[in-house]
């Protein structure tokens, strides 16, 4: 009897989980560890090769090139800060600038609030709402484009559709392009109009607003505006940063309108020159890509300024849900 428990002891020892030797229930051998990170290699390898090549090589050669005299077909040379220094006395690059600045600040606020506006009228439970989404959000997806830019060209035009319309009305006007006092803000319209994607966006987060808070507010008495500010608003700031976050850096990148709509040029009197307009000019027509790509990595650093700026600024009004 006493040996047959010392036997069982033993095995037990030996197949007991905290023995030495004994693999912990569920690992995988290190061989088929291995094999499984070489396969998720390989399927980010066109990820990784595509942002080494088209993003993180060409930024690292603007960085270079930003402190280079280079034409595009002589071997580019150290200058220094001397491209950042031109700026300065540049004057159309600063009237790109304030071109620029103006759009960002018209458009995007107006933007952002027409896209609410019929978020919130959709959100009442329309029939067919999947439709009317998907015809909403169908402009974010070709305003950007050449063919969209060339529509608005005609529109805005001197025969367009917008001067017939308020040629019913006795309003009479010229080509909207060609007044430099219009021209810009044919664009801006052009960027309110593709509200789509903020839209969407506003819509899915009216979608996760409880209504028992609705519920309560109209038993206090609480009518439609007060439940709008009181209940609506506070709740959507965090998609409302979201939103203006993404369509800033959007508004600054902005370049396929104008370049259409002013034939490459920004006129009338660079009333639409945007800034990637600009660059655009410098480095591929009269060929100084050191100076485009200075101007380029100003704008970079002003696109992460702003974007800093507005986060530190939204600990004020943005409300989260677990503060």
């Amino acid at each position: 009897m006493t040996v047959t428990t010392s036997k069982d002891t033993g095995r037990r020892a030996r197949g007991a989980p905290g023995a030495a030797g004994t693999r912990r229930a569920g690992a995988k051998p290190t061989g088929v560890r291995r094999g499984q990170g070489l396969v998720a290699h390989i399927f980010l390898l066109p990820w990784m090769i595509g942002m080494i090549g088209v993003t993180a090589g060409p930024l690292v050669a603007s960085a270079v090139l930003a402190f280079t005299d280079y034409d595009l077909l002589t071997a580019p040379q150290f200058i220094g800060l001397d491209n950042f220094v031109r700026m300065a006395g540049d004057e159309r690059f600063w009237a790109a600038v304030r071109v620029t600045l103006v759009y960002v600040l018209v458009s995007v606020p107006l933007q952002l609030g027409f896209a609410l506006f019929l978020a919130v009228v959709l959100d009442k439970g329309l029939r067919g709402l999947s439709l009317y989404r998907s015809a909403f959000y169908l402009p974010s997806l070709l305003g950007g484009s050449v063919a969209i830019a060339i529509l608005w060209r005609q529109i805005f035009g001197e025969n367009g559709l917008v001067n017939q319309v308020l040629g019913w009305f006795g309003i009479e006007l010229g080509s909207w392009l060609q007044d430099p006092s219009l021209a810009l803000s044919t664009l801006v319209v052009l960027n309110v109009w593709t509200f789509g994607s903020p839209m969407v966006i506003f819509l899915a987060g009216l979608r996760q607003i409880p209504e028992e808070l609705y519920e309560a507010s109209m038993i206090d008495g609480a009518g439609r505006v007060r439940r709008f500010w009181s209940i609506t608003i506070p709740l959507l700031t965090p998609i409302i940063f979201l939103n203006l976050i993404l369509q800033m850096i959007g508004a600054f990148q902005a370049f396929t309108q104008a370049h259409v709509v002013s034939g490459g040029s920004g006129g009338p009197l660079d009333s639409t020159l945007f800034y990637t307009l600009y660059i655009y000019q410098r480095g591929f027509v009269n060929f100084d890509m050191g100076y485009a790509s200075a101007m380029a990595w100003v704008l970079l650093l002003v696109i992460a300024a702003a974007t800093a700026a507005n986060f530190i600024v939204s600990r004020r009004w943005v409300y989260y849900g677990d503060e």
